[in-house]
């Protein structure tokens, strides 16, 4: 538990430290002892880029409607969850979630908030709206803070209410110059926001809790799966096997960045996972403007120009954060000799 302590930041951790925080198995230092710092950057990377790269994967399956591909994301992940839960062992912590009261009502809740965050997602893809869905990711981390200040006390630094303030008038520009709310922008964080929030305080392990969450959203995904069939729309049955084998695929692929971040968490430093998070949005808008061509002109530029501005000061926060807890760490050594 001590080992622990020592490699968070001197505060209380924000929202935005959640997802790193709970994929903690075993203190840090004894996990740099299982693995290199080198191959942590690899599957940090790995798992990152994956991320970018998750719309190729949906725009491959855009023949089935978001609600279809959402229902086959649930279906094939509760299996493919369980093999990895078979594999680490796991399995006790899914009946302790399921035993306690009180933790199965946060996970009814944060049940709720990532089919949200994944229809969400998935719509954005299959509607031609990556870029909006990249500014969403860009921002996730800032809103998390100002959900962490606003429900759990905490206390954000000057650099960090600066970077809200202009990534909230980044949106606003955007607001201001095309006239529309940019509403996947802002749901997408929200809801990922809000999802650390209630995770943080049910202390459950993301795999384990994935697994439960997927769990409960099974019913309703094999009775739309059920409607769609009977009503003779099922893309599964009818649109071919390639697309039926595409489908099945979306377990994989969404449990496979998340193992590679898992492992990458477990050996770098949370300041390291915060730089290298920022790829997955990167790749997701390079694909959006370079490969599907959408729009991104100079609202769109000048939005995502104060956001990346507004990024770069909290990374900014963040690294001094880091160098001032790597100081005292070494004060308190050579006190200790």
């Amino acid at each position: 538990m001590e080992g622990r302590l020592r490699e968070r930041p001197p505060r209380v951790s924000t929202t935005a430290e959640i997802a790193a925080d709970q994929t903690t198995d075993l203190d840090a230092p004894a996990a740099r002892a299982h693995g290199s710092v080198r191959g942590g950057y690899a599957y940090g990377v790995a798992g990152y880029l994956w991320w970018g790269l998750f719309p190729i994967y949906f725009k491959a399956v855009a023949s089935a409607n978001s609600v279809e591909v959402l229902a086959h994301r649930v279906i094939w992940a509760v299996p493919a969850l369980a093999l990895v839960l078979v594999w680490r062992r796991r399995w006790g912590e899914v009946a302790a979630v399921f035993r306690v009261r009180r933790q199965m009502r946060l996970i009814l809740i944060s049940t709720a908030l990532i089919g949200v965050n994944w229809f969400v997602y998935i719509y954005a893809v299959l509607t031609s709206r990556v870029s909006e869905a990249s500014l969403g990711f860009f921002i996730n981390p800032l809103v998390s803070v100002a959900l962490g200040a606003i429900f759990l006390s905490e206390r954000p630094s000057r650099l960090q209410w600066a970077a809200i303030a202009l990534a909230a008038v980044g949106v606003g520009v955007r607001v201001w110059a095309l006239g529309e709310l940019p509403w996947i922008a802002l749901a997408l964080p929200l809801a990922f926001g809000f999802y650390g929030l209630v995770r943080k305080t049910a202390t459950v392990k993301p795999i384990p809790g994935l697994f439960c969450e997927c769990s409960l959203l099974l019913p309703l995904a094999m009775a739309y799966l059920g409607y769609l069939l009977l009503a003779g729309d099922a893309s599964f049955v009818y649109a071919g096997p390639r697309l039926s084998l595409l489908l099945m695929l979306a377990g994989p692929v969404t449990i496979v960045p998340l193992l590679a971040f898992t492992t990458a968490a477990h050996r770098l430093p949370l300041a390291t996972m915060g730089l290298l998070q920022y790829l997955a949005p990167t790749g997701q808008l390079l694909l959006a403007v370079l490969v599907y061509k959408e729009a991104f002109g100079t609202p769109q530029i000048a939005s995502f120009a104060l956001i990346w501005v507004a990024i770069g000061l909290y990374m900014a926060d963040t690294l001094a954060q880091a160098r001032r807890k790597r100081a005292r760490s070494e004060a308190e050594l050579l006190h200790d000799l």
